[in-house]
């Protein structure tokens, strides 16, 4: 994980967000494993590493209807 957390600012641009983008294609053509690896990265930096999955459990409940 540690090859995602130095940005190479030489292959870094700037668009227009409503512009066409190949950003789509680039990650469809990724390993899933590749995409993985990537959303993890993105997880650690949005949440941090001590987040866990602990944090978005839910209780699933099932109520009979009489």
């Amino acid at each position: 994980m540690d090859r995602f957390n130095k940005i190479d600012k030489s292959k870094v641009s700037t668009a227009y967000l409503y512009d066409e983008s190949d950003e789509k294609e680039y990650w469809l053509k990724q390993t899933p494993e590749e995409r993985l690896v990537m959303v993890e990265t993105l997880r650690q930096r949005n949440f941090g590493y001590a987040a866990t999955s602990k944090r978005l459990q839910r209780i699933l409940t099932i109520a009979e209807i009489p």
